[in-house]
């Protein structure tokens, strides 16, 4: 099979390297790749947003399957527009799509199946969403209402600041279109678990569970990110847990996806609290996440391509999917500044000195002057697996030490939660 990946992040080189293994897959492109994934599969120069190049260059090479990565294509259609032209591609139609571009559609659908979540409000105006705060308690939950790279949400612990964060979404529009509205949403406690999952329409089917830690600084300090760090499997979600959410929240979302009549044969990524009342839906993605990407799939055994063939056909219930029993860990280095303003171009060394168990994938990176260099705010995951989370944190941490690149910034604490 000739497979395409849309997308040139950490997720697309942990999916690029994971198909590469497959016993059904012959070739691999990557639009538009990154210099990571360019050595294991084809980079292709069109860029992720590009819906029509990316249409016509499946067909020109008569591709068997397509894997979307990131959010925004899927948002934009580019599953309607494969399908229309006869090519089989992994994701939601547009119309599933909208569980993750819009947090109000995706709050109102938890509300109309009785998935359970934090109460919430949806505000188009500052004086608006000002009157509604009085509902609300602090710490409080602030969400730009569309994609905002994963740097919309904001958690205010003073009215101040959730004044302030009101007039810069609704106002100064620091999130651009994203902020044409807005979630004022209930601050849940409790441990936070991602669950992937693999669904055809019919079934859903659970990966294993991770944690990502968001925000950039130890002990959760600091503004959110795309995600800082994360473990597989998460030692909160239980085996009683796991059939409470299967109760609570898998069954019921299938039950929305198909009452609404969404083509949604992809992955669905829920975001959960788990609380002293129970699991709870912080967020839907509609995609892999990343960087949870980077421990579960290094721990799944099935081959990807051949549980895909089977999304794509709805005949998911046909598969068992099976983990190693090892503990994966995976420590996102970033660059000096991220989320906020940071510099590219900075050289990177040590990746070639890595031990070859440790996995390197790429998120950041580009070539300039033949040299290795920065080129994001996330630059490279850095996972390994091990008997528990303590090895697997002690091999990822040194394979850390030995990556030089000036203001690699790290957390220090993934997976000690």
């Amino acid at each position: 099979m000739k497979i395409l990946v849309i997308g040139g992040g950490g997720r697309e080189h942990t999916l690029v390297w994971k198909l590469k293994q497959s016993s059904v897959v012959e070739h691999i492109y990557c639009a538009p790749g990154n210099p990571g994934i360019n050595e294991i599969a084809e980079g292709i120069a069109i860029q992720v947003e590009n819906i029509e190049g990316l249409k016509d260059f499946a067909l020109e090479k008569q591709i068997d399957l397509t894997v979307v990565g990131p959010e925004v294509p899927l948002v934009e259609g580019v599953v309607d527009a494969f399908r229309e032209a006869g090519l089989q591609i992994v994701g939601p139609d547009q119309a599933g799509a909208r569980l993750e571009g819009s947090k109000s559609f995706a709050k109102a659908f938890m509300e109309k199946y009785d998935i359970p979540t934090g109460k919430y409000e949806v505000a188009s105006h500052s004086e608006e969403a000002k009157e509604k705060l009085e509902a609300f308690e602090y710490p409080l939950v602030i969400k730009a209402d569309g994609l905002a790279a994963g740097k919309g949400v904001l958690i205010c612990q003073t009215k101040k600041e959730a004044m302030d964060a009101i007039e810069d979404i609704l106002e100064k529009k620091v999130f651009g279109q994203a902020g044409n509205h807005l979630v004022l949403e209930e601050f849940l406690v409790g441990t936070e678990t991602s669950m992937l999952c693999f669904v055809d329409g019919e079934s859903i089917l659970p990966m294993a569970s991770s944690q990502d830690h968001k925000q950039i600084g130890d002990h959760d300090t600091g503004p959110n990110t795309g995600g800082m760090g994360t473990y597989s499997p998460n030692r909160a979600y239980t085996v009683s847990m796991e059939k409470e959410v299967e109760q609570k929240i898998l069954r019921p979302t299938l039950e929305g996806i198909r009452a609404e009549g969404m083509d949604f044969r992809g992955i669905l990524f829920i975001g959960l609290m788990i609380t002293k009342d129970g699991p709870k839906v912080l967020e839907y993605n509609v995609r892999f996440g990343d960087p949870e990407t980077q421990v579960v799939l290094p721990r799944l055994k099935n081959d990807l391509c051949v549980v895909f063939q089977h999304l794509v056909n709805k005949r998911l219930k046909e598969v068992q999917l099976e983990w190693k029993e090892e503990t994966a860990v995976c420590i996102v280095l970033a660059s000096e500044g991220y989320p906020a303003d940071y510099k590219k171009g900075i050289p990177i060394h040590g990746i070639d000195e890595i031990r070859e168990e440790v996995l390197i994938f790429h998120a950041g990176t580009t070539i300039r002057n033949n040299e290795l260099v920065t080129n994001g705010g996330r630059v490279l995951g850095v996972t390994a697996l091990g008997q528990g989370v303590d090895e697997a944190r002690e091999k990822a941490y040194a394979a850390v030490d030995v990556i030089q690149y000036k203001g690699k910034t790290y957390r220090k604490d993934i997976g000690l939660r």
